[in-house]
């Protein structure tokens, strides 16, 4: 497997013999090199000693010789420069465009790195590494929690661009759609996103002092004034709903005018779900949010602290839904749909803080990318599954950036069996006597 190879290499897990190539060069390596994750080879700027000789240039790995043919690398102009081919099994000999000879070297995975691996691999309980958690230094703990949330702001610096080149290169827009798809929250998510993707902008801001006509264009987009869109037993009241039909009507008119389509109403799911966090509630609120024109990306910039912050999101709803959780339910006592504490705390998490880092990286503001992390200190640290098996083994989850910065470790170093890359997971592999 490569992935160990690699994994050898670069932490120096030689063989107590002495190195030597295929041909028996003695080799000596002075520096493995910087792992490069991008096309070209795998390390580069190595150092090391060949005969006598030193030489600096890069390194590629292959779990087979004859993978450098299988590759093209023979062909490839960037491996002109490999100093040195580290192999598991060397079945050919290897050669750059000129046909010059590359020195190779057969380097074996320890066999316990093998084990170690396997069972990390294999392992049901979640997190694998959960026996050596424990015995792991805070600093350590502290670094890597760190480097994990950087790699996360940095995944979402990348999202939010993309909308902002998506939606006119308008930072209030990108904004507004970040929000958008934390609204959905993890259920709904993908389906606010996909609605606001096909939201035109300028046409909503041509009404956007019209709360009703801003209601229409955004349920009328998302689907949700199609029949099909409601629960069977609710559309007779529905049909027979002033507030419903008006909202269809103008959505028809608008729709006509900007030529605007609804996106897949299969995208929505209601299943299971506390009439607060309904769809409809949720578009209900964020319209009174664009219609509020409170939010924007100089405003949550310029915003001192937590508090303030979520005293510009607390937003409500038309009084429709003070009765209604979906069109045509049943009406209940009138309750305003504010956003509550939890519901504040996750926005500040999903959209807030990435936006302040993404929209300070745009502008060269350190402090801003700074205030952003410091926000996701302030906030206290999500629950759920990931988080709670990770104290469980014995890790403190102090805020909101531990849990962030868990999450990240779950979805792209555990799910992928890249433990690898994992400083914990190394610290595991390093504790099986490797």
């Amino acid at each position: 497997m490569e992935e160990l190879l690699h994994y050898v290499w670069k932490h120096k897990l030689f063989p107590l013999t002495a190195l030597r190539t295929i041909d028996g060069q003695a080799v000596e390596v002075i520096d493995a090199g910087l792992s490069n994750p991008h096309a070209g080879p795998d390390f580069f700027n190595a150092k090391v000693v060949i005969d006598g000789t030193k030489w600096v240039g890069n390194v590629e790995l292959h779990v087979k010789a004859s993978d450098w043919f299988l590759h093209h690398h023979d062909e490839d102009g960037r491996y002109d420069s490999v100093i040195l081919h580290v192999v598991g099994e060397s079945d050919a000999t290897i050669h750059r465009r000129d046909g010059q000879l590359i020195p190779q070297l057969v380097l074996p995975v320890p066999a316990a790195l093998r084990s170690g691996y396997d069972a990390l691999l294999h392992e049901d309980h979640y997190p694998p590494c959960y026996r050596t958690v424990g015995d792991l230094s805070q600093l350590m703990i502290h670094s890597w929690l760190s480097a994990l949330l950087c790699e996360r702001l940095e995944m979402r610096l990348a999202q939010i661009v993309e909308r902002y080149e998506q939606h006119d290169k308008s930072w209030n827009d990108a904004l507004f759609a970040t929000m958008a798809r934390s609204f959905g929250f993890g259920v709904n998510g993908d389906a606010f996103d996909a609605w606001a993707r096909t939201l035109s902008f300028r046409a909503v801001d041509k009404h956007r002092d019209n709360l009703l006509q801003v209601e229409a264009i955004f349920f009328g987009q998302a689907g949700l004034l199609r029949p099909e869109a409601l629960p069977a037993y609710y559309r007779p009241e529905a049909a027979r709903d002033d507030y419903y039909q008006q909202l269809c009507r103008e959505y028809a008119f608008l729709a006509h005018k900007f030529s605007l389509h609804p996106i897949d109403t299969a995208l929505w799911k209601f299943a299971r779900m506390r009439p607060d966090n309904s769809p409809f509630v949720r578009m209900a609120q964020l319209a009174m949010l664009y219609h509020s024109e409170a939010v924007t990306a100089s405003t949550l910039a310029q915003l001192p602290d937590k508090e303030s912050i979520s005293s510009l999101l607390r937003v409500g709803t038309s009084p429709y839904w003070d009765t209604h959780f979906a069109f045509g339910s049943t009406p209940t006592v009138a309750r305003p749909k504010v956003l509550g504490e939890g519901t504040l705390t996750l926005l500040l998490i999903n959209t807030v803080a990435p936006f302040l880092f993404t929209y300070g990286r745009h502008l060269g503001d350190e402090a801003m990318q700074e205030k952003a992390i410091a926000l996701l200190e302030q906030l206290p640290a999500e629950e759920n599954y990931i988080i709670r098996s990770w104290r469980d083994c014995g890790l403190a989850v102090a805020n909101a950036a531990d849990s962030q910065a868990l999450i990240h470790l779950k979805r792209n170093y555990c799910e992928r069996k890249d433990c690898l890359r994992c400083r914990i997971g190394y610290q595991y592999l390093k504790k099986q006597g490797i």
